[in-house]
């Protein structure tokens, strides 16, 4: 019988170089961008994907104010959050977060989105959310993508 040489190439640590992406939030569904910015990071856009291994790349959005979402939930969406007092939880209506940090708004959805592990927290530390159309990420060289 013939051997077939066709082997999995399984990435190692050393191997993995991250690129970085821009991506406009410009219009754009939350959601379903959210869900394109983890696959990204994780690096599932790869053929070299290796769940084990950070082989990821870094996205930047611009204009995560202009963020936007469907049906009712501009009016229904409440962020939560706990102070650590007593009685101390409060909540952020959608439109409210919008005004105030938009950036978090995809954070928030992108993070719920990654796996919970110390790989995946990791991952998270390359994602740069700006409100406007200036970011302060030039040195790495970031590659515009149409997602």
């Amino acid at each position: 019988m013939s051997q077939n040489n066709n082997k999995t190439q399984m990435l190692k640590k050393e191997e993995v170089k991250h690129n970085w992406f821009i991506l406009d939030a410009t219009g754009k569904t939350l959601g379903r961008f959210a869900a394109e910015i983890a696959k990204v990071l994780r690096g599932k856009h790869k053929p070299t994907f290796t769940s084990y291994v950070d082989g990821g790349d870094g996205v930047i959005v611009i204009n995560a104010g202009k963020i936007r979402v469907t049906g009712a939930k501009e009016a229904q969406k409440i962020y939560h959050y706990y102070t650590g007092g007593i009685g101390g939880l409060r909540e952020v209506p959608y439109r409210t977060m919008q005004a105030r940090k938009p950036e978090y708004i995809i954070e928030h959805a992108v993070k719920g989105m990654m796996p919970h592990s110390r790989l995946a927290r990791a991952q998270m530390k390359r994602l740069r959310v700006f409100a406007g159309e200036e970011h302060n990420l030039e040195a790495q060289k970031p590659i515009k993508a149409n997602i």
